[in-house]
């Protein structure tokens, strides 16, 4: 998010909703929003690029990536224009199974690769096009779920924001992977590892702007750990556990805690939790290493795949894949409790991002 925000045709800012086709999605929808209430108007869609599940744009360029969460998975590029989005060139193959994030790290694309457990870098042209071969990190391990956890599934890969390391949030190891780049081919090798509690699944992780704590969220038991990070030495320490005891489903349905924000003001921190279908809110008045639950609510439809916060820190939208729409929300500037402003249909939706 941040940098140089591009405009439509009708003067508002655009953000970009990838879906799954598989699942009945358009795919990638170009989307207006009003600047005064954030509504999104929905322009124009392209299905071109199978299951681009998560995007990613480049404020430099302009540039909107995107996943193909297939196998084999790949990659996409598109030029933002007044009549939607333009491919720059053919899908490229990122070397592993279903990609379900990607994001930028200089002049490289990477993705996580969660059916083959790996981390996949490729390089980017002058114009932005991602090209090949991928050079490929696989991982190794497993932990205690034997359902979910009988090997490697990398799950979120993201640069820290020194932008001297790259983290890798693998839910089949417990673990997340820091790894340091090669200068010249890009190439990723693991700096260090840690360890978190077993059985947990680590999905997502963000950093607090500040950029000395990240925030790691678990699929497969509804919590988050605090970890302290240090960008000189490249280490990852686990600090606390929070439960998302409030945001448990109800009726016994097991809760799948999806992804995790925090505002740019660095004052609240928001999880999605699916099967719950709740937004928790955390506020960090006690300091960014201490989140405290302060409360949940409905995330205004059905399995929230994702969050986003836009540009200004005053609204946050959830992807809710399962009921087909893009809930958003006002953010109180006092509690940080999200408050549904509201809604806009777009099938199999999972992820929201603005240019």
């Amino acid at each position: 998010m941040g940098g140089a925000q591009s405009t439509d045709h009708s003067g508002g800012h655009r953000a970009w909703i990838g879906s799954f086709t598989s699942g009945g999605g358009r795919g990638i929808t170009t989307a207006a929003v009003d600047p005064a209430t954030g509504a999104l108007t929905p322009l124009t869609a392209t299905d071109v690029l199978p299951d681009p599940s998560y995007l990613a744009h480049d404020p430099r360029t302009g540039v909107l990536y995107a996943v193909s969460e297939g196998e084999p998975g790949a990659v996409g590029a598109f030029e933002a224009t007044a009549d939607g989005l333009r491919p720059l060139g053919p899908a490229v193959p990122v070397g592993g199974c279903g990609p379900t994030h990607l994001s930028l790290a200089g002049d490289r694309l990477l993705t996580a690769n969660y059916t083959s457990g790996s981390i996949s870098s490729l390089p980017l042209a002058g114009d932005g096009a991602p090209g090949g071969p991928a050079a490929v990190l696989a991982h190794r391990g497993s932990g205690p779920d034997v359902d979910r956890q009988q090997g490697p599934h990398a799950h979120q890969v993201l640069p820290d924001p020194s932008g001297r390391w790259v983290l890798a949030t693998d839910l089949g190891t417990d673990s997340v992977r820091i790894c340091a780049a090669h200068p010249a081919t890009g190439s990723l090798r693991v700096h260090s590892e840690t360890a978190l509690r077993a059985g947990t699944g680590p999905r997502h992780l963000a950093f607090h702007p500040g950029g000395e704590v990240a925030y790691v969220l678990h699929e497969l038991e509804p919590q988050l750990t605090v970890c302290g990070w240090n960008a000189r030495s490249g280490r990852l320490e686990p600090l606390c556990e929070v439960p998302l005891a409030s945001a448990s489903a109800p009726g016994g349905v097991r809760a799948y805690p999806s992804a995790v924000v925090a505002s740019p003001d660095g004052r609240f921190a928001w999880a999605a939790v699916r099967g719950a279908d709740a937004i928790a809110t955390f506020t960090l008045a006690d300091g960014a290493r201490k989140p405290r639950l302060t409360g949940t609510v409905p995330c205004g439809g059905a399995w929230p795949r994702d969050l986003a916060v836009d540009p200004s820190g005053r609204r946050l939208y959830a992807a809710n894949e399962h009921s087909g729409d893009v809930t958003w929300f006002d953010v109180d500037p006092v509690t940080g409790e999200p408050r549904r402003a509201g809604s806009v249909a777009v099938p199999a939706a999972t992820c929201v991002v603005f240019g």
